[in-house]
């Protein structure tokens, strides 16, 4: 019996290791970005039916995981308030140190208003340099403005 969404999300993180499955290779099999697969996979998004279904033949899920990937889920992932895992905490850091930069310069340009986390998505590329391979995110969300009423 599975009691919560994080027992499926541990059934597809055992399974993908077991598969020697890539989430590009995931994404590819639903027809979707690798960015908003993955974030489903580890229990971020609501899979609909269809999608829960195809992702259910790629593990080899149960019927009753099917139902739970497509149950919304509680966003938010991390375990504490500040991360230990070193790459993630490098995440929090940059919000920290340029959070309020981030903030500034999109108050500046779009007003009073917020990047949005709904209407959004994130691409990750492999940005080679002789200097060392680098990262390259980009994110993009949708400004919504603060109303007045």
């Amino acid at each position: 019996m599975i009691s919560s969404r994080e027992d499926v999300t541990k059934m597809i993180l055992a399974a993908k290791v077991s598969k020697g499955l890539k989430w590009r290779q995931v994404a590819e099999a639903l027809g979707l970005s690798k960015e908003w697969t993955t974030a489903a996979c580890l229990g971020q998004m609501t899979f609909d039916k269809a999608q829960a279904e195809a992702v259910g033949d790629l593990f080899g899920l149960s019927d009753e995981a099917v139902a739970w990937l497509q149950i919304v889920p509680h966003k938010g992932s991390l375990p504490s308030a500040v991360p230990t895992d070193p790459l993630i905490y490098r995440w929090y850091e940059i919000v920290n140190v340029y959070g309020s930069t981030l903030k500034e310069l999109i108050h500046e340009e779009f007003g009073d208003g917020i990047m949005s986390a709904i209407d959004f998505s994130m691409d990750i590329q492999r940005e080679e340099d002789p200097k060392g391979d680098r990262v390259n995110v980009v994110l993009s969300g949708k400004f919504l403005p603060y109303k007045s009423y």
